[in-house]
């Protein structure tokens, strides 16, 4: 079933240890949209669609044609399944991982049946699990092939070629309680057969954010996180922490790091997205003394702060997240222990009401 005229929002969130996930069909006319409310539509919320388990979420996705079928990563839990718009959920990992740590999650666009799934979590609490590496379907998630990156134990993300199931970028964070050389952001062009490292810094920074430019697949954005955590604390930021742009599709990349309007002084947690709605928008979450939201309009060469607003940069280690809207490049949402959105192109936000505290990560 196609929803046109709507947006389809799904957001993992955690809570008090209970797991779920919440569902909202927002009408054209909704103010959470940028227009009038409809009488019709006031009566819509956000409702808990399940299922209900322990734990924390880090990953969902959606089938790119069909809008009734989700998937979702949780941290304790495997990878669920629904294909009735949330009604359901059905494990579809249980007898196929070696982990139950779930990190990342991307469907193939020129492909739905090919899923890539990335383990161990990245949002680094001291109670965290590790993961071993990615696995692959080729039939929707019915069965799951094991590709290797095994030594990573954190993956954060994943970014498949639009034209190309076999062709995918991973950001791998490493071993979040000690060093390790195999983290960083890596390659494969043969669905997982190989892997090349295409960028990397020490081995005690590792990969985070990466984003591919919706207008052109050689353009892609990415983030390094230099982070640890110990059995009694934990450090965010550091010389290795920065920002980077290929224009080659994750052969070669350049620092943004130090580019006009970015923030001096020791760099944390940086999430990014890049606008489908405006041409070399990109935004940026930076973890910083002087950090926030950030925005540039000409594809990372210079940035300007637009929020310093306390809800959106609070605990910006275990947070950070930022979603530019698909159809209007002012609308940009940040997620924090609550959801948050703006309409003015950053400068100011407002609450979303859902289901939970701590939200993780959305998809629209």
């Amino acid at each position: 079933m196609n929803y046109p005229s709507r947006l389809l929002t799904l957001l993992a969130s955690s809570a008090f240890f209970a797991f779920s996930l919440c569902l909202f069909t927002l009408a054209p006319s909704h103010p959470l949209l940028g227009g009038e409310l409809d009488q019709t539509f006031r009566s819509m919320r956000f409702r808990c669609v399940g299922p209900f388990r322990a734990g924390r979420s880090l990953a969902v996705a959606s089938h790119p044609s069909d809008r009734m079928t989700y998937y979702f990563g949780a941290t304790g839990g495997g990878v669920f399944k629904s294909s009735d718009g949330g009604d359901t959920w059905v494990d579809i990992t249980d007898t196929n991982f070696r982990t139950s740590s779930i990190g990342a999650i991307c469907i193939a666009p020129s492909d739905p049946n090919v899923i890539y799934v990335g383990t161990g979590e990245t949002d680094i609490r001291g109670n965290i699990s590790m993961g071993d590496g990615l696995y692959r379907s080729t039939d929707a998630g019915v069965s799951w092939s094991h590709v290797g990156l095994t030594g990573t134990q954190a993956i954060a993300d994943i970014i498949v070629h639009p034209d190309d199931a076999n062709t995918v970028l991973v950001s791998a964070m490493g071993h979040v309680f000690g060093a390790n050389s195999e983290r960083g952001i890596f390659k494969s062009t043969d669905g997982g057969a190989s892997w090349r490292k295409v960028l990397f810094r020490n081995d005690s920074t590792g990969g985070l954010t990466l984003k591919m430019d919706p207008t052109n697949p050689r353009i892609i954005y990415a983030s390094l996180w230099q982070a640890y955590r110990n059995g009694w604390s934990m450090s965010s930021g550091g010389e290795g922490s920065g920002l980077y742009k290929s224009t080659d599709g994750g052969e070669t990349w350049k620092d943004l790091t130090k580019n006009p309007g970015m923030p001096k002084g020791i760099i944390g947690k940086i999430c990014v997205d890049v606008s489908p709605a405006q041409k070399n928008l990109v935004w940026a979450m930076i973890e910083n003394a002087n950090g926030g939201l950030f925005k540039s309009t000409n594809g990372g060469a210079s940035w300007q702060r637009t929020s310093t607003d306390a809800n959106i940069r609070q605990r910006p280690w275990y947070f950070n997240h930022v979603y530019a809207d698909p159809k209007n490049a002012d609308v940009v949402y940040v997620l924090n222990v609550g959801m948050h959105k703006s309409i003015n192109g950053g400068s100011t936000f407002f609450g979303i009401g859902t289901n939970h505290a701590d939200h993780h990560d959305m998809w629209i």
